[in-house]
Order: C-alpha cells, then sequence, then structure tokens
C-alpha cells in the first residue's frame, strides 16, 4: 500500500535534486534541502524519507550526517566532483600529495584514492569499520586524510573544477616537498625523485626552499640532495647546506635504516644502488 507513496516521494525528491543543482548546489546539508523543499511541492514531514530514496537509489551520496552530494547516476546532471567532495569533508583542506602531483602533471600513474591535506585541528570523518590508514569512503572513492599542525599548513592555491567550482590544492613546490615528507602517500620514493625531474625546468627554487626550511631540517637537507643530484648549482643551495643538523637522516624517510652515508647533507642514502652491503 505504500508503494505508490514511495514512488511519488522519490519523484518529487528528484525534483529537489534537480532544483538543487541548478542553484549550484552539487553538495547540499538538510537545512539547505529544507529550504528549497516547498518549491517542488515537498513537504517537511516527507524530506528526511525523500532524502532515504535517493540514497537508497543511488542519486544522493552521504558524505557525513547531514550533508550529501549529487552522484553521476541522474541524467542531466553534473556530479560533485570528488575533490570538491573532498573540500566539503573537512576543514581546512587541500588537495595534495600523490592527488596533487597528478592534478600538477608530475605523474602519469592515478591514484586509488583522493588524498587530502589538513590540519591537526580538524574534525575528520572516519569509517566505523576502517582505521586512519584506510581512510575515510564515499560511494566508491576513498578519502586519504594526511594531518600537519596548523603552522604547517600552508603552501596552497586555488583551482578552477569544471569551471563551476573552486578547489584549494598544494602548489607544485609545496607538493614535491610532501613527497620528500612522506612518499607513501606519493606512490614511492622512486615517483617523487621522478617528479623532481620533470619539474626541474619550472621549480621556482626561492619558493622550495624557504618552504623546505618551514617543514624542518630533515625535509631541507632531502631536498638539497635531490636538487643537487638533479645537476643544480651547488652554490645556490649552500644554504640548505649550512642548516646545523645532528646525526644523520634517511633519504627515503619509508626505506631501511641502510646505506652510504653523504656528510655534506648528512643524508644516509637508502636507495636501490646507494645501499653498501
Amino acid at each position: 500500500m505504500n508503494a505508490p507513496r514511495n514512488i511519488k516521494t522519490s519523484q518529487v525528491g528528484i525534483e529537489l535534486v534537480r532544483l538543487l543543482a541548478s542553484e549550484g548546489d552539487r553538495i547540499f546539508s538538510t537545512r539547505r534541502a529544507r529550504e528549497l523543499a516547498p518549491r517542488v511541492g515537498l513537504s517537511d514531514s516527507y524530506l528526511i524519507e525523500a532524502l532515504h530514496h535517493l540514497r537508497k537509489n543511488g542519486w544522493i551520496v552521504s558524505l557525513r550526517r547531514g550533508l550529501y552530494a549529487v552522484t553521476p547516476t541522474l541524467p542531466g546532471i553534473a556530479p560533485a566532483h570528488e575533490f570538491e567532495i573532498a573540500m566539503a569533508l573537512v576543514s581546512p583542506s587541500a588537495i595534495s600529495h600523490w592527488s596533487a602531483m597528478h592534478r600538477h602533471g608530475m605523474t602519469d600513474q592515478i591514484p586509488q584514492r583522493v588524498f587530502v591535506l589538513t590540519t591537526s585541528l580538524a574534525s575528520i570523518p572516519r569509517d566505523r569499520h576502517a582505521d586512519k590508514k584506510h581512510g575515510y569512503e564515499v560511494g566508491s572513492t576513498r578519502y586519504q586524510f594526511i594531518r600537519v599542525t596548523p603552522e604547517r599548513f600552508f603552501g596552497t592555491g586555488r583551482l578552477w573544477i569544471g569551471g563551476e567550482s573552486r578547489i584549494h590544492i598544494t602548489d607544485p613546490e609545496r607538493t614535491l616537498l610532501d613527497g620528500l615528507a612522506r612518499p607513501q602517500y606519493c606512490g614511492d620514493f622512486a615517483e617523487v625523485l621522478h617528479a623532481f625531474e620533470g619539474w626541474r625546468e619550472q621549480l621556482r627554487l626561492e619558493k622550495i626552499v624557504e618552504y623546505s626550511m618551514r617543514l624542518g631540517t630533515a625535509v631541507a637537507k632531502r631536498l638539497g640532495w635531490v636538487l643537487e643530484s638533479l645537476g643544480m648549482d651547488p652554490a645556490l643551495l649552500q644554504s640548505l647546506a649550512d642548516i646545523p643538523i645532528k646525526g644523520y637522516r634517511k633519504l627515503d624517510p619509508s626505506g631501511p635504516d641502510t646505506g652510504s652515508r653523504n656528510p655534506r647533507w648528512r643524508i644516509l642514502e637508502n636507495l636501490p644502488g646507494r645501499i653498501s652491503s
């Protein structure tokens, strides 16, 4: 007996989604849906039921409690981009690491999840059945959040997505340095080195050196080693070489604790082919 009402509720719900999309709300809250519902003849008492049917039929996806995104399944409506969804999931945030590398054209490899930089003070959504290592799933996309202290949340810019929405993304220099700090979120260290090599002619040296000093001594020393290995004039890198440091730091922070010692950079060269027996 409830079938006709359910069908009508679903149909009105689709009209509501179309209206939301036309208003630029491809990501919307329950509150925003409630504001527009009367315009399609949907009463407040049936709004939650309509949202339930929309989710059940795959026309919208739940991002977190009270927040939804339009999916690609509804004809004639442009879905929310995965980068837009990332911005809606946590604030502050910026597309980063492997996702930023791919967007900047530094790698041909397509990451299997969206990497998002945020701060240690941000509230991050979590799956009940997944730990932070495996990220947060929305529909068929998994989001990996990487937290930094607020003072290390810098080096971002804005980027238009689909000509309709602007998202935040780490700039090329910050993206490369994030690879030196956490290569496991950028494919691996070899992929990071490949990105440096491909971006060498476009690199803004003054900016990347200044960024590296803000991200810590180990990152600055790795940067000096990488740039010198790419043939950059050692004199231009002297400010990095002069940074005092005790002991040696691994070139690949995710690699083994063995390798040749580079006294100029105080770097343990733990890459394949450089590891001493």
